[in-house]
């Protein structure tokens, strides 16, 4: 339970009369005759019509790229160019407080409602952007230490990057979803994992993608060892997060579920040499798995938050599995 805070043809004239016997035999060869041409052309239609990927429409795309890619291997593993006199001081207003006016579009307010769900698992209060019931996709957001609901869906701060996918969602017909938990522990995996069970239910053809922020990473991890919740997702996002050697025995592992990992170079919680050399241990067991890499050069703890492309990473994962 949710509370809310024919066709017809006309014959060419000119033509030469022709009895009504006639006319009905050559009426019923010519139906036969265009049955025997058309069937054949539908079905092979079908039968050759590739199934089409799901795929999000751009939103502020030539804001939101990359700046420049380094280095890379092949779309696996790329270096990106990250400069915070660039990225923070010329593309803020304000610096880290309010991003400058091109970067965001709040008449997605209009989508947004804060609510609470009444589980088993408790009450869990939790921002919702867009389609609750037949979505197309759904995405949701779990904050690190510190953090609440509110910075999932705060327009101005990291680059604008929350207003993005917010307007990404909305435009797409899909749902994201940015909650409060208890912990980082059991009990909130308990609370995400009922929070997506719900919301899975009133979109049952919806892809699940799991964004994780720093420690928020505990959350992804604890979901993907959850045989139910693993069965589920459609993606899970490590943003300035850590790792956990236990991912390669679990349920979603198994499952091929992608993986997606942003990382600054200088990140000084959650260092990005041991998120990286965790990353090719999975490519290591699995060299076909459904991961990558981004490491933002000279990136910060908050930078993927800020940098990472919503739409590039979750068309990919809307398409690997």
């Amino acid at each position: 339970m949710i509370d809310s805070t024919s066709h017809s043809f006309t014959p060419a004239t000119g033509l030469p009369a022709i009895s009504a016997t006639r006319g009905a035999t050559s009426n019923a060869w010519l139906q036969v005759s265009l049955r025997r041409l058309v069937l054949p052309l539908v079905l092979a239609t079908f039968v050759a019509a590739p199934v089409q990927a799901q795929s999000l429409a751009p939103y502020k795309d030539d804001l939101f790229a990359y700046p420049a890619i380094l280095s890379s291997e092949g779309e696996t593993y790329r270096v990106v160019d990250y400069r915070e006199m660039r990225d923070i001081n010329e593309r803020d207003q304000v610096p880290e407080r309010r991003v400058q006016g091109k970067y965001v579009s709040t008449g997605v307010r209009k989508a947004q409602k804060d609510l609470v769900l009444k589980t088993d698992a408790g009450d869990i209060r939790h921002v919702a952007v867009g389609k609750s019931e037949g979505a197309s996709v759904i995405v949701l957001y779990l904050h690190g230490q510190g953090g609440s609901r509110k910075q999932g869906v705060d327009d101005f701060t990291f680059g604008g990057n929350f207003n993005r996918i917010k307007n990404l969602m909305v435009a797409n017909g899909g749902l994201y979803l940015s909650p409060d938990f208890s912990d980082f522990g059991d009990r909130g995996v308990a609370e995400v994992a009922a929070l997506i069970d719900h919301y899975a239910a009133l979109s049952p053809g919806a892809k699940i993608v799991v964004a994780c922020g720093s420690m928020g990473g505990q959350l992804c991890w604890g979901l993907a060892r959850d045989a139910k919740a693993a069965r589920q997702l459609g993606g899970l996002m490590l943003l300035g997060s850590l790792w956990d050697d236990g991912f390669l025995k679990s349920p979603a592992y198994a499952a091929k579920v992608p993986v997606f990992f942003g990382q600054g170079s200088k990140d000084p919680v959650f260092p990005a040499d041991k998120q990286e050399a965790f990353f090719r241990s999975i490519l290591a067991k699995n060299k076909s798995y459904p991961a990558r890499f981004v490491r933002f050069e000279t990136g910060t703890h908050g930078t993927p938050i800020r940098m990472t492309d919503w739409r590039q990473t979750l068309n990919w994962m809307l398409a690997a599995k």
